[in-house]
């Protein structure tokens, strides 16, 4: 197979990927809804180019823990489908690491948008 046709195949699969990430997981949705929120708020505020690489790169820590906890989630349950402490333990880790990119994209998003949401009053 040609290295061009390979390379459009991996992008294939990874959109894919993220077709199951969007369509199988609520809080991913929830993810999405945020990020369009963030990106039409950041437009509104006119974010400088600083401001939006801070807003990026919370929007990236989000989705790329919510896409890790996913996949060790399915393969998790595909190992082992009945419950058993330890992979109880590993979903547990890798649902806090969501929790924790998503809480410092809080607060990534009220020090870039506090200023200006300030400067409106």
């Amino acid at each position: 197979m040609p290295p061009a046709i390979s390379r459009l195949k991996s992008f294939a699969y990874a959109l894919h990927g993220l077709t199951v990430l969007l369509t199988t997981q609520p809080n991913a949705r929830i993810h999405a809804a945020a990020t369009i929120a963030v990106c039409a708020a950041g437009f509104y505020f006119g974010l400088n180019v600083a401001e939006w690489c801070w807003i990026v790169l919370a929007m990236m820590a989000v989705w790329s823990a919510e896409a890790f906890n996913t996949a060790l989630e399915f393969l998790a349950d595909a190992v082992n489908p009945d419950f058993h402490p330890l992979v109880g333990k590993a979903k547990d880790v890798a649902a806090s690491a969501v929790l924790i990119a998503a809480l410092g994209a809080v607060v990534i998003g009220v020090l870039v948008f506090g200023p200006h949401i300030l400067a409106m009053t």
